[in-house]
């Protein structure tokens, strides 16, 4: 535990985040909560860290899911780097305050202190992933660019390669029919599952789901979130998480 200034960063993994919270959800009965932590203690799931940033009287008001590159559950070949695979503000005050740059800050450290190359991370404009705005600002570059997504670096070692995407429309073609993919690594993940499918049967849809269990499998996923994707024919019409009505809606576009 850190503290700067009246913020304290608070880190977590598979040993305690149940108790000191994995943020992106509070209700430690729910069975996202709870599909979280029994992911985070997978072998493979060992080096994921969870970094929360708490402010006096507010409370938690942001956190971070960073792990070396080799372990990412998105669609990166990185070699020797941290990778940030999430990380969330919740207020928007916080976000003008440079919060979020000192939990980089926080991070950048932990990967000098491992002998790392540098750390990366995906950003894109659209839903449920960071801008990439704030990694500008603290000193990070495009190395790659696939779709909406963008993959940002900075490195310690200047002459080290960059990292790099990994095209995930080349997978597409192997999925015909009707096919969702998603990993417990987010807990929201398992609404969408159970709203999909309960959409699915209310519509006569066969509908394949599949988990995705393995960084390796992430990295290799065909969808640039690499932990979701809602795939038909070979078209991927959702790289993230979904409500029921937004199912609903592709349905009636693509039936």
């Amino acid at each position: 535990m850190a503290k700067e200034d009246d913020l304290v960063f608070i880190e977590a993994g598979a040993e305690d985040a149940f108790e000191k919270g994995i943020c992106c959800s509070k209700d430690r009965k729910s069975k996202g909560y709870q599909t979280k932590v029994a992911w985070l203690q997978q072998p493979h799931n060992r080096e994921v860290r969870l970094l929360l940033v708490s402010k006096h009287v507010d409370g938690i008001i942001g956190f971070a899911e960073y792990m070396p590159s080799e372990a990412a559950w998105r669609p990166v070949s990185a070699d020797n780097y941290m990778f940030i695979q999430c990380i969330v503000m919740y207020r928007k005050a916080s976000r003008s305050q440079g919060v979020a740059g000192k939990m980089l800050t926080v991070i950048e450290e932990k990967a000098l202190s491992q002998g790392m190359n540098g750390v990366c991370a995906m950003c894109s404009s659209g839903t449920w992933m960071a801008g990439k705005s704030l990694f500008e600002k603290n000193g990070y570059a495009v190395c790659d660019q696939l779709d909406r997504f963008e993959l940002l670096y900075k490195t310690f070692r200047p002459g080290v390669p960059a990292p790099s995407l990994i095209d995930w429309s080349l997978q597409l073609d192997k999925y015909q029919g009707w096919h969702l993919l998603y990993a417990d690594q987010c807990p929201w993940h398992q609404k969408a599952v159970s709203d999909l499918k309960e959409a699915a049967v209310e519509n006569h849809l066969e509908l394949n789901v599949t988990l995705i269990e393995t960084p390796e499998q992430a990295r290799h996923a065909p969808t640039g979130y690499g932990t979701f994707g809602l795939i038909k024919d070979g078209k991927l019409l959702a790289d993230h998480y979904i409500s029921k009505t937004r199912f609903l809606n592709i349905l009636r576009k693509e039936i």
